[in-house]
């Protein structure tokens, strides 16, 4: 069928429906709703059998819906309402919540049912939930209702909130006076969910010292105690905030906008408050202590018989340049470790984004920070590369991205869930790359590939990836599950009898590749465009990142997308 997706942006979920309609055989087209004429032209032009909108926050025009049959993805079981729903559910602790596809009417969120999934939400932020559970399930309902469409003998459910199974209901939205935090009385749990519900965005709008933030992110703490409100400590450019019975670390800021003026955006909070921090201590946590606790930390390592696994969560996958540095060290580190294979990545969400563009468009040199920043990811990556007596294993959960996806495939071997989306490109950022691109991505799917894979600027999802040898292996199931296989496959790994013959390989390949042409060349020769891309006129690298950064809407939908 010919498909086409409208989208307020194209983010995690649109990708992933994008992806797994396409691996389906279908023609898919894009759409960003920008405007009710220019969605009107996108249809005539592309005459869809089916309109599906994974992620919208406008109206569909009556004159689209009355004529074509447009599918909406409301993040809410059926009967559900409202524009808040994923906040709800983190806010209200919802064992049980859903995803549903419903047909486009006059009235928001109330037309015919044509498929509804259950997910249980797991303790975690409103965006993590929304990509990881939240997104199984809405794609599993999104591909039920194509092929209920496509069968034209399926007749969606009109809305009934007396059927069974129907346990939704309608909520206002979810504004700052049902996030407020009263420091004084609210507990750890309650102060978590109110911070999760919110994240990442709109934050919960508080107070300190007087000045209002929106709060980012919310994560437990076992041991450090204070009086409730006050920050007690930091860590890794976190802040933790005592509660009534305990205390939360909270890893990012960001201030109010002021009316009329640019958007803000998030930055790690003690990078925000700056000198107000002057008297509150540094709290460090190892990766081995941290894995053992109940305490915020983006760095865990911990072993398990010859397997060491580092595991590592940045806010959004963006690695800034300290972040880089610290993982780099724990890196290394583990390397030293008694251990005979290294599995790397975290236990849920995002692998890696690349560098991380927030802290470079408020540094006081942009062109320098991104400078500082890409260098780093390339340390990390090399590291990762010249490691010759371990075999060395990318675990990807969530999905990755630019940099991010260089640095998953510079280990021996990449293991997806299938869920994953990767963005193995540079381009819409204005960037040639780095982190040792030219010489992993052409070693694994050969030269014609990845300049078409950088070039065409389209997301890949796992399945597609292994075919084509972006990826080594891929697993079904959800975050838990894909950690436990993982778990089990990295054991197999280190007790298999081949191992001692392909790490001899792998020193040997190692060596003949650095014969041929040394790492430092292919880094040189990648810097070298990049540092055009930071510092010549006329590239267009900042203004990108300033929009990213800032959230501005593309005028209108970019032609790569429109299928």
């Amino acid at each position: 069928m010919r498909i086409l997706l409208v989208a307020s942006a194209f983010n995690s979920l649109t990708q992933r429906v994008h992806t797994e309609l396409r691996s389906q055989g279908h023609a898919v087209a894009v759409e960003l709703a920008r405007g009710d004429d220019p969605l009107r032209a996108a249809v005539t032009r592309i005459a869809p059998d089916l309109v599906l909108a994974p992620m919208l926050t406008r109206a569909i025009p009556e004159d689209i819906w009355s004529r074509h049959t447009v599918l909406i993805v409301h993040p809410g079981p059926e009967g559900d309402r409202g524009p808040s729903s994923l906040d709800w559910a983190v806010h209200e602790g919802a064992e049980e919540w859903g995803v549903t596809v419903l047909q486009a009417v006059a009235e928001l969120d109330a037309g015919p049912v044509w498929a509804s999934v259950p997910f249980r939400p797991q303790p975690c932020g409103k965006s993590e939930l929304y990509r990881t559970e939240a997104a199984d399930a809405a794609v599993a309902a999104v591909l039920l209702a194509v092929r209920r469409f496509e069968s034209r003998s399926y007749a969606p459910q009109p809305p009934d909130p007396r059927r069974q199974g129907v346990t939704g209901t309608h909520r206002p939205y979810h504004a700052q006076e049902f996030r407020r935090i009263d420091w004084r009385t609210d507990t750890t749990a309650t102060v978590l969910r109110r911070l999760r519900a919110a994240d990442s965005h709109p934050g919960v709008l508080d107070e300190l010292d007087g000045t209002p933030y929106h709060l980012h992110g919310g994560h437990p703490e076992d041991r450090l105690r204070g009086a409730p409100g006050a920050v007690i400590a930091t860590r890794d450019g976190a802040i933790c905030r005592a509660t009534a019975d305990g205390a939360v670390w909270i890893p990012q800021l960001r201030p109010p906008r002021v009316p009329g003026g640019p958007r803000t955006y998030k930055l790690p909070a003690a990078q925000v408050l700056g000198e107000r921090l002057a008297e509150v201590p540094e709290v460090p946590v190892t990766p081995a202590e941290a894995a053992r606790r109940t305490t915020w930390s983006e760095l865990r390592y911990r072993e398990q018989g010859g397997v060491g696994f580092l595991e590592f969560a940045f806010a959004g996958g963006a690695m800034s340049t300290g972040q880089c540095e610290r993982l780099l060290a724990a890196y290394r580190e583990a390397a030293t470790r008694p251990t005979s294979v290294l599995v790397l990545g975290p236990a849920r969400d995002f692998f890696s984004n690349g560098i991380h563009l927030n802290v470079i468009e408020a540094a006081a040199d942009p062109g320098e920070e991104s400078w500082r920043n890409i260098n780093a990811m390339d340390d990390l990556v090399e590291a990762v590369l010249t490691t010759t007596d371990k075999l060395t294993v990318s675990a990807l959960a969530g999905n990755a991205a630019a940099g991010g996806v260089m640095l998953a495939i510079a280990a021996d071997e990449v293991w997806c869930r299938e869920s994953v989306v990767l963005n193995p490109h540079y381009r819409l950022m204005g960037l040639y790359g780095s982190e040792y691109w030219t010489y992993s991505l052409p070693r694994r799917v050969g030269l014609e590939q990845a300049a078409r894979l950088t070039s065409d600027a389209l997301p890949v999802g796992a399945r597609r990836a292994e075919e084509i040898g972006l990826v080594d292996r891929t697993s079904g199931g959800g975050a838990a599950e894909f950690r436990h296989w993982t778990a089990r496959e990295a054991a197999r790994l280190a007790v298999s009898p081949d191992l001692a013959a392909r790490l001899l390989e792998k020193k040997r390949r190692r060596a003949e590749d650095e014969a041929a042409r040394p790492l430092a060349a292919y880094r040189a020769a990648e810097l070298a465009w990049m540092r055009r891309n930071f510092f010549a006129e006329g590239e267009p690298y900042h203004e990108l990142r300033r929009a990213f950064v800032h959230k501005d809407c593309p005028v209108e939908t970019p032609a790569h997308l429109r299928g």
